[in-house]
């Protein structure tokens, strides 16, 4: 659907459409017809719920949200980027972009980025006034503080209905109004984590009881009159895990699980995914709506349709579990020096000894690499996703060694004739100690690579290089250079070539 149209026109479809049904054959006809819904979206915020104990509770309602669409496993930051608390997780999904962006790091919401990152439900209100837009929360910071008064209803259920009052409120708006994009949070799953952890039976029990609350939001969309006439997109998510005996706001695995459940909008059934994150939710929820995600916004999600793996995610399958470091458990299967096709590590001046998994380039996920040891800002990689190449000199040299920390990442050659110039992308996160460096090169139909960009301070984010294609020139191949002793570590994940 085209961003701005009378919703009129959505739903009945316009004359042209109409024609166009007539003269189509069986198939097209289905597909005219399903252009013809009303896009409508749900988004329900489990407070501090954990995906892997959604799928050991008692939980029908959530199981067949997953069983009829996509799951995605979304981990989070930790400190310094923000804690992993309510006020950073919920303008996460919010917003779409991580804490370094919207500046909620804490519940105290001391200088939020609201203004240049507003909230989904906003920037649906922008596009088009028109819409019917809704919030009800249990934590009163979402409605209160979050969503902006551009939202059509904002309530902050009071507390002594709780959740109770904000499922209430949400059913009503769902059954008896006709609202276009509704988010919907509920608590206390997060209260019985404080009180009784994660592992506890009282934890399970509270995910049987929102639940049931989540089967009583879902069947107010499902029962709706005018159901058969419209196209939801449900999506279920968190802001935080917890801790197995209770708390959350630390740098813990357990503390940084979040997740994404997302249902009908054409999400496959059954589906698993790596690369989803929970950035990912707003601009989702705009593109099922029909606005147009802009890149100008800088969000850092990105509608789940347009995702697509790159050549690091096909070693998923290849990855195996730990050789020399002791803080992954045994089970995690995370790493391997092996590149996909097409690309090679070029570890000639490499020192030798060292932990074997960090030696030279790696390809490894964020389960794997951050429990390598906490608080020394492998949390920070928010923006990779699935399978990245990291190069880690900090690591390596946690065992012995000799030489220097000294490897090269060679692209696959890119084809570039014809072409004038050429955007070469990817996402980078650095950090900067001491001696080390950090270079990308490129070479020209195999000739003499030469520097094309260098690191040294803290880069977090998309790099985008426009290159001049010299004269004659057939095929550019990169290569990521990176040097050091004992310093940090240099990410890289999706990396694109293509013509300017």
């Amino acid at each position: 659907m085209t961003a701005g149209l009378p919703r009129r026109s959505v739903l009945f479809g316009t004359a042209a459409a109409a024609a166009a049904a007539l003269t189509a054959g069986p198939l097209a006809r289905t597909a005219l017809a399903a252009t013809a819904l009303t896009p409508k979206v749900l988004v329900i915020g489990l407070d501090g719920t954990m995906l892997n104990r959604i799928k050991d509770a008692d939980a029908p309602n959530l199981d067949a949200l997953m069983a009829g669409g996509l799951t995605a496993a979304s981990s989070l930051y930790a400190n310094p980027m923000a804690e992993t608390s309510s006020g950073p997780g919920w303008s996460t999904i919010a917003t779409g972009v991580w804490p370094d962006k919207h500046n909620v790091v804490n519940n105290n919401f001391t200088a939020p980025n609201f203004a240049a990152y507003p909230d989904w439900l906003t920037r649906a209100e922008n596009a088009r006034p028109g819409l019917s837009t809704y919030v009800v929360a249990s934590w009163a910071s979402i409605p209160n503080t979050i969503y902006s008064a551009k939202v059509d209803t904002r309530i902050a259920t009071p507390s002594a209905e709780y959740d109770t009052g904000t499922t209430s409120r949400a059913v009503a708006q769902l059954r008896d109004a006709n609202p276009d994009a509704v988010f919907v949070q509920l608590d206390n799953v997060d209260h019985a984590g404080h009180a009784s952890g994660s592992a506890s039976q009282a934890y399970l029990d509270a995910i049987k009881g929102v639940d049931a609350q989540v089967g009583q939001i879902v069947a107010a969309v499902r029962g709706r009159a005018t159901y058969a006439q419209e196209n939801w997109l449900i999506m279920v998510t968190a802001d935080h895990g917890h801790t197995p005996t209770g708390g959350h706001g630390g740098s813990t695995w357990e503390e940084r699980q979040t997740f994404v459940i997302a249902n009908g909008g054409g999400m496959a059934a059954g589906s698993v995914r790596y690369d989803v994150r929970i950035v990912d939710i707003a601009p989702t929820a705009l593109a099922h709506l029909g606005i147009a995600v802009d890149p100008a916004w800088g969000l850092d999600g990105a509608p789940i349709a347009t995702l697509t793996p790159d050549a690091f995610d096909s070693l998923r399958p290849q990855l195996t579990g730990r050789v020399d470091e002791t803080g992954i458990a045994a089970g995690v299967l995370g790493f391997t020096h092996t590149p996909p096709s097409g690309w090679s590590v070029d570890n000639s001046a490499m020192g030798t000894g060292g932990v074997t998994e960090w030696r030279g380039w790696s390809f490894t996920t964020d389960e794997f690499w951050t429990r390598t040891q906490r608080d020394q800002y492998r949390e920070l990689n928010v923006r990779s996703r699935n399978v990245f190449a990291v190069a880690d000199s900090d690591e390596w040299a946690d065992k012995s060694f000799s030489g220097a920390y000294d490897t090269t990442l060679v692209s696959p050659a890119y084809p570039v004739s014809g072409l004038a110039t050429v955007k070469v992308e990817y996402t980078c996160y650095y950090q900067q100690e001491g001696s080390q460096t950090a270079k990308v090169l490129a070479s020209w139909s195999g000739g003499t690579p030469v520097q094309i960009a260098s690191y040294s301070a803290l880069v977090n984010g998309r790099q985008t290089l426009t290159l001049t294609v010299p004269a004659g020139a057939t095929d550019l191949r990169l290569r990521f250079r990176y040097t050091g002793s004992n310093n940090w570590y240099w990410v890289l994940d999706n990396v694109r070539v293509y013509g300017a």
